[in-house]
């Protein structure tokens, strides 16, 4: 059974230019999801960055990932994770398992991986990815007026119906799931973390200061 690591990181971000190759601590963004998957090489056999970008090529390969040019077909900015992920099986020898981790999330809790992995080999699902209870009431704004969606007004917080999202820091999948477009299948088991690193997902400058924040205090 092989068990892969992809991590997909082209170049051109809009919003944050250059993010995968900004230093977060002393080290690009990118290294702390090739180490974070270097440092569970139990479970990981080949750590893989999909690039359309000299510079993150440069770096992964500094790191020690094995890199896979990604062609400009496959990066647009609405181009979706999952083209990177299967031009990537596609261009090598047959694996079982895919874990994705996405540069943007590059802090994650240590035993993570572990006991993600370790649930989605017991329970033989198909795909797992982490979620996050939330805690905040939500509402829609129609005709200029609020209307709440996970909750009443006056109701306390902690009382709220639990909900959930995808923090994005960790998504594992069987490659066959992966060749036919999907990430997270109907079935998939998500497996919940709260932990303050599933608040990080970087997108903006302001995003990338908190992740600094929380690498030199946590």
């Amino acid at each position: 059974m092989k068990t892969i690591a992809i991590i997909p990181a082209r170049g051109g971000s809009k919003r944050l230019p250059e993010k995968n190759i900004k230093l977060l601590g002393d080290i690009p963004l990118l290294a702390h999801s090739i180490l974070y998957a270097k440092q569970n090489s139990t479970i990981i056999d080949e750590v893989y960055v999909s690039t359309n970008d000299d510079r993150i090529t440069e770096i992964a390969l500094e790191y020690g990932a094995k890199v896979i040019d990604r062609p400009e077909s496959l990066s647009g900015d609405l181009e979706p994770t999952v083209s990177a992920l299967k031009h990537v099986l596609e261009s090598i020898e047959e694996v079982e398992n895919v874990i994705l981790l996405q540069p943007t999330n590059p802090l994650r809790p240590e035993n993570l991986l572990k006991d993600a992995f370790n649930l989605y080999l017991q329970g033989n699902h198909n795909s797992l990815f982490t979620v996050s209870r939330n805690h905040q009431k939500f509402g829609k704004i129609n005709e200029g007026k609020f209307v709440p969606f996970n909750y009443e007004i006056g109701q306390r917080s902690q009382d709220l119906e639990p909900l959930f999202f995808e923090n994005g820091l960790l998504y594992i999948t069987k490659s066959e799931k992966i060749l036919n477009d999907i990430i997270i299948s109907e079935d998939a088991f998500p497996f919940e973390i709260n932990h303050i690193f599933a608040s990080v997902d970087i997108d903006t400058q302001e995003d990338f200061d908190y992740a600094q924040y929380l690498y030199k205090n946590k």
